[in-house]
């Protein structure tokens, strides 16, 4: 059996019509470690998150250009937030909360990272680039994504956490495409890396029963190459197995 990986959606408008979708390097990384991914729409309301929840083994949230809107963690919003996708925040923040309390494996990447500590009561600054001693965490200008996405600065792993066990070292070296991070860290969150100017760049849900991660990198566009990138993604594949066999032991037969 196939484990299925529930994964987060966009919300755009191309060619006439509303789309829900997600970037395929996200699918790619899913697919290239055994696992099925299935696109979750971003439509509030429309379902039952539990139900869902009940049929898979575990959520990939994925990066997006858009930002969380700052209401969600009680920001005033203003032109440096934006753009925003509304539909997506009031589908994946509770879909954190379920999936969490449903136990499932979970991986966070970027926008998804950011969501993670707003859903759990954290917050967000803008414009990260800006703060005295900053490093500049947003892409290199370029057309090429393989500029944009190039590894771009390190990052140091918490002793005993779950990512320097994964990868078996201290440091790697990490891309970064992004102007938001972490400002109030989640209660339940618990710090993985950091980058040189101190910007937090990987969590662990604390008092998750199994792999809670969440990354502000994107591993995803690297994963067929890039040994870290491999490794997070191996460790996610590892706990979604295991939950496939929790939830149905003729899984493992």
């Amino acid at each position: 059996m196939t484990p299925i990986v529930l994964v987060s959606a966009d919300v755009r408008l191309a060619d006439g019509y509303t789309w829900h979708a997600a970037p395929q390097t996200y699918l790619q990384a899913l697919t290239g470690i055994g696992l099925a991914p299935l696109i979750l729409p971003s439509l509030p309301g429309a379902f039952g998150i539990e139900d869902v929840l009940a049929r898979v083994d575990g959520v990939l949230l994925t990066g997006s250009r858009s930002n969380v809107h700052p209401a969600t963690y009680g920001v005033p919003p203003s032109e440096k937030h934006e753009p925003y996708d509304p539909a997506r925040d009031a589908t994946t923040l509770p879909l954190i909360r379920a999936a969490l309390d449903a136990g499932l494996p979970l991986l966070a990447i970027c926008r998804g990272f950011q969501e993670l500590n707003v859903a759990l009561g954290g917050s967000l600054i803008t414009e990260a680039q800006e703060r005295p001693g900053s490093l500049d965490h947003r892409a290199r200008p370029s057309d090429d994504q393989d500029v944009r996405f190039g590894l771009a600065h390190t990052v140091r792993f918490e002793p005993g956490g779950v990512l320097a066990a994964a990868m078996g070292r201290h440091e790697i070296e990490v891309n970064s495409v992004h102007r938001q991070v972490i400002d109030r860290l989640a209660p339940r969150l618990a710090v993985e890396a950091l980058a040189p100017d101190g910007t937090i760049e990987a969590v662990r849900v604390a008092d998750a029963p199994g792999f809670a991660v969440g990354v502000q990198w994107h591993p995803e566009y690297w994963a067929a190459s890039d040994a870290p990138s491999k490794a997070l993604f191996a460790a996610f594949a590892g706990a979604v197995f295991a939950q496939m066999r929790r939830k149905s032991p003729a899984a493992a037969e």
